[in-house]
C-alpha cells in the first residue's frame, strides 16, 4: 500500500514539474507578445504619420491588457502555492468581452448580450470576493 502511495506521489510531483515548466514557457511567450504589442502601440502613437482608427488602437491596448492579465495570472499561480485565483479568470473574461464590444459593435443585440455577460461576471466577481473576505476574517 505504501509503495502505491509513493508511486502516486512521484507521479504527482512529475506532473507538477511538467506543468510548472510549460507555464514558464507560456509566460515567456506572453512576455514576448507583450513587448511586441508595446512596440506596436508606441509605433502607432509616436512614429506613424498616417491616420489610425481609434477602434484599432483601442483594440491593441485591450489586447495588451489581456497579455498583462495572463502574465499576472501565471505569477499568482506560482506565488499562491500553485493555485489559480478565480477572480483573475473573471478579470480576463471581462476584459475579453470589452474587447469584443469594441471590435464587434455593429449589432445592438450583441452589444446588449455582451453587456449582460459583463454584468454577470461582475456579480460573480462580487461573490468570489465576498468568499475571500470571509476566509480572511476566519484567519484573523
Amino acid at each position: 500500500m505504501r509503495d502505491l502511495q509513493r508511486k502516486t506521489a512521484y507521479i504527482a510531483v512529475f506532473l507538477q514539474t511538467v506543468l510548472n515548466f510549460t507555464l514558464t514557457i507560456l509566460a515567456l511567450i506572453l512576455v514576448v507578445f507583450l513587448l511586441k504589442k508595446t512596440i506596436f502601440i508606441f509605433d502607432v502613437l509616436l512614429i506613424r504619420s498616417d491616420e489610425v482608427s481609434y477602434f484599432y488602437l483601442a483594440e491593441a491596448i485591450i489586447v495588451y491588457f489581456l497579455y498583462f492579465e495572463f502574465i499576472s495570472l501565471i505569477i499568482k499561480y506560482f506565488t499562491h502555492n500553485y493555485h489559480f485565483p478565480l477572480r483573475y479568470f473573471i478579470y480576463i473574461g471581462i476584459t475579453a468581452i470589452i474587447r469584443l464590444i469594441i471590435i464587434d459593435h455593429q449589432h445592438p443585440h450583441t452589444i446588449l448580450l455582451y453587456a449582460l455577460a459583463i454584468v454577470l461576471l461582475v456579480f460573480a466577481l462580487m461573490i468570489a470576493n465576498q468568499s475571500n473576505l470571509k476566509e480572511d476574517d476566519q484567519l484573523d
